[in-house]
C-alpha cells in the first residue's frame, strides 16, 4: 500500500488527519531509491501518520492543501536531483525532459523547488506546522554556497526560505528523533544532523567566517569552506556556527551513519516501486525504468571527487548492507509480475566500494589531511573485492534472476590495487555483469587537471584498459568501456583538451561520442575553484573559462569525429 496522497486515501486508513506531510519535485514514486519515499517510510514505522505530495501545482491551493494540514511538521524536498541541475545544463539551457516527471516532460519541477514550495506553504497556511527542508537541494545548501546560476554567494538556505529546520545528510534516523521531540512537545534543537537559525551563537561550535565576510573576501570563503568540509564526520565533527545578518545558522554534529542493521531494515521496509497511481493518468516516468529493479548495495564514497557533493550529503564512509538483505531483495523481485529477470543495477555511488572500509576511519573518523585515494591509495585502507564476488555470485544464482548488471561506475584503481581479488572480480564482472558497455569515469589524462579534479593518473587507466580488453576478448563477447569525460573544469585550457583527444585517439583507440561541462555544484571544491579563481589548495590563481561558448568548445574538441586545428576564438 502507498503513503496516501488523498484525502480518499486518508479516509481508506481511517485517517482524519496526518502527522507528517512530506512535499517533493519528484513525481511520488514509492521506492528504496528516492529519498521523500524512504522518509516517509522510517517515519511510518516510527507509527506516524505520513502522506505525500508529489510535484505540486504551485499557482494555486489545490495541490499543497488537498491533504490538509499536518499536526507536527511539513517536511519539504527538492527531489532526488537538485532542481536547478535537473532543469538545466552547464551552459543554462533548459532542459526539456525530466526523467522523473510523468510522460517525460520538464513542466512541474520549479527552479529552487525547496524554497517555492515553502512559500507556498506558507502562503496558504498562516502559523502553520514548522516546516523542514531535507534532501540533497537543502543539504548542499545549508551554509554560504555559491550558486553558479544567479552567479553570486547565496545566504544559507534557511535564511533564503521561509522554512523553521534543515535535516542535512541521510536523515532517516534524525528524521524520526525530530519527529518523536515534536510529539513529545520538546524542543528538537538536540537532534544531530540538524541546522536551525538562532539569535544567538553557539560558543561551544566552530565560528565559521560570517557571511558578510565572505562576500568581501574569497580567502574567507574558502576558510569557510574547509570548516565546513572537514566537519561531515559523525565520529569526528563539531557542530559550526555563522553570522548571518546578525542572527545565526547553528549546524548541529553530523547524525551518526545507519549501521549495516540498520540498513538492512531501512531495505526491507514495504516499498511499492512503483508510481502511485494517482500519477497514471499523466504518463509513465522514465527514470522507473532504470531503479525498479535496481538494489542499491551501500551508501558514502571516499573517492572525494572534487567535482562531486557525495562527501558532504553521503559522507566518505562506506556503509555497507549485508549480503543476506541483498539477496532477499533479489529473491523478493520474483514476487513482481512484470519482473524479467534483469536487475538493473547492483551497486552504489561508487559499484566496488561494497563490503570494506580503513579500520582507522570507522573508530576515530576521517582524516582532515588526508585523502583516502588521491594522489595514491592510502596504506591504510586495503581493498577487498571478496565480499562482492560471494555477494555477486549469490545474485547470479537465484533461479528467477537471469542478469544482474553492475551499471554504477567503478573505481578502476582499486581493482589494481587489489592483488588478491581485484583481477578475479573483473573477470567476473566482464563474464556475467555487464551490459554491453562498462563505465569508467577517467574525467581526463592531463596530470594537472587530473590533480585539480581529485583522480587518479591516466597509468591506473591505462593499465585497466589493456586487462579489460584482455578479459573481454578471453570472454568472447563483444563489450566496450565507455568513459565519463569533463571539458572546462577550473584549470582545464583547450590545450589540455587536445591533449585529451590525443590520448583518446591514440591510446585508448576510440573517439569519445560524449562529454560533460563542468556544472559549478554548491558544496565542491570544483565549485569553490570556480567561484575563487584559486587552486583549493595553494591558492594561487587559476585559469577558470566561465565563456560559455568557450566552454562549449572545450567540449567539441574531444567529440570531434577527428582531430581538427582550432584557432583562438571560433573556426572559420
Amino acid at each position: 500500500m502507498f503513503l496516501p496522497t488523498t484525502k480518499e486515501e486518508m479516509r481508506q486508513r481511517g485517517w482524519h488527519t496526518l502527522d507528517i506531510i512530506l512535499i517533493t519535485s519528484d513525481a511520488y514514486i514509492d521506492s528504496p531509491y528516492m529519498g521523500v519515499a524512504v522518509v516517509g517510510r522510517v517515519l511510518e514505522r516510527a507509527g506516524f501518520k505520513v502522506g505525500i505530495i508529489g510535484q505540486p501545482d504551485i499557482t494555486c491551493k489545490d495541490d499543497i492543501a488537498r491533504l490538509g494540514e499536518p499536526r507536527l511538521f511539513w517536511g519539504v524536498s527538492g527531489g532526488s536531483v537538485d532542481s536547478l541541475v535537473s532543469n538545466y545544463t552547464a551552459t543554462k539551457k533548459f532542459r526539456n525532459s525530466d526523467d522523473y516527471t510523468p510522460g517525460g516532460i520538464n513542466n512541474k519541477r520549479p527552479d529552487r523547488a525547496s524554497l517555492v514550495y515553502t512559500n507556498l506553504i506558507r502562503q496558504y497556511f498562516k502559523n502553520t506546522a514548522p516546516i523542514v527542508l531535507g534532501g540533497i537541494e537543502a543539504s548542499l545548501r545549508r551554509v554560504s554556497h555559491y550558486d553558479f546560476w544567479s552567479n553570486r554567494l547565496r545566504k544559507p538556505i534557511l535564511f533564503d526560505a521561509k522554512a523553521d529546520y534543515l535535516l542535512y545528510g541521510m536523515a532517516d534516523n534524525s528524521v524520526v528523533e525530530f519527529a518523536k521531540a515534536l510529539d513529545k512537545g520538546i524542543s528538537p534543537l538536540h537532534v544531530k544532523g540538524l541546522s536551525y537559525i538562532s539569535k544567538e551563537p553557539n560558543a561551544e561550535y566552530i565560528t565559521l567566517p560570517s557571511h558578510q565576510e565572505c562576500l568581501d573576501d574569497k580567502l574567507k570563503f574558502m576558510d569557510m569552506f574547509d570548516d565546513f568540509y572537514h566537519n561531515n564526520d559523525p565520529i569526528s565533527a563539531r557542530g559550526l556556527c555563522q553570522n548571518v545578518d546578525g542572527r545565526y545558522l547553528i549546524q548541529n554534529p553530523p547524525a551518526p551513519y545507519l549501521t549495516t542493521e540498520e540498513l538492512d531494515s531501512v531495505s526491507a521496509l514495504p516499498f511499492m516501486r512503483d508510481l502511485h497511481p494517482y500519477h497514471h493518468k499523466e504518463g509513465n516516468v522514465k527514470a522507473l525504468e532504470t531503479i525498479k529493479f535496481s538494489i542499491s548495495t551501500h551508501q558514502g564514497c571516499y573517492g572525494e571527487c572534487n567535482f562531486c557533493a557525495i562527501s558532504v550529503h553521503q559522507g566518505r564512509t562506506i556503509r555497507s548492507r549485508s549480503v543476506d538483505s541483498i539477496v532477499n531483495e533479489a529473491k523478493h523481485f520474483g514476487t513482481y509480475k512484470d519482473f524479467k529477470g534483469i536487475i538493473s543495477d547492483l551497486g552504489g555511488p561508487t559499484a566496488n566500494m561494497y563490503g570494506y572500509e580503513c579500520s582507522k576511519k570507522l573508530t576515530k573518523g576521517t582524516c582532515e589531511e588526508k585523502s583516502c585515494m588521491f594522489p595514491k591509495l592510502c596504506k591504510a585502507l586495503k581493498p577487498t573485492h571478496k565480499k562482492q564476488l560471494e555477494l555477486l555470485r549469490k545474485v547470479r544464482a537465484l533461479p528467477h534472476v537471469k542478469k544482474a548488471f553492475v551499471a554504477s561506475g567503478i573505481r578502476y584503481d582499486l581493482i589494481s590495487d587489489d592483488k588478491t581479488y581485484g583481477y578475479e572480480y573483473l573477470k567476473e564482472i566482464i563474464t556475467h555483469h555487464t551490459s554491453g558497455q562498462m563505465k569508467i569515469a577517467p574525467e581526463h589524462i592531463d596530470d594537472e587537471i587530473l590533480e585539480l579534479m581529485g583522480k587518479p593518473s591516466k597509468e591506473a587507466l591505462v593499465e585497466f584498459k589493456t586487462l579489460f580488453d584482455r578479459l573481454t576478448k578471453e570472454s568472447g563477447k563483444k563489450q566496450f568501456l565507455t568513459y565519463y569525460l569533463i571539458a572546462a573544469h577550473p584549470g582545464c585550457e583547450e590545450k589540455h583538451m587536445h591533449s585529451l583527444k590525443q590520448f583518446a585517439s591514440n591510446v585508448l583507440k576510440m573517439n569519445p561520442e560524449q562529454a560533460q561541462v563542468f556544472t559549478p555544484t554548491p558544496s565542491t571544491y570544483s565549485t569553490l575553484m570556480y567561484y575563487t579563481g584559486l587552486h583549493y589548495k595553494t591558492r594561487k590563481a587559476l585559469f577558470v573559462e566561465k565563456d560559455t561558448l568557450r566552454k562549449e568548445k572545450q567540449k567539441e574538441i574531444v567529440v570531434a569525429k577527428k582531430e581538427r586545428v582550432f584557432r583562438s576564438g571560433f573556426d572559420s
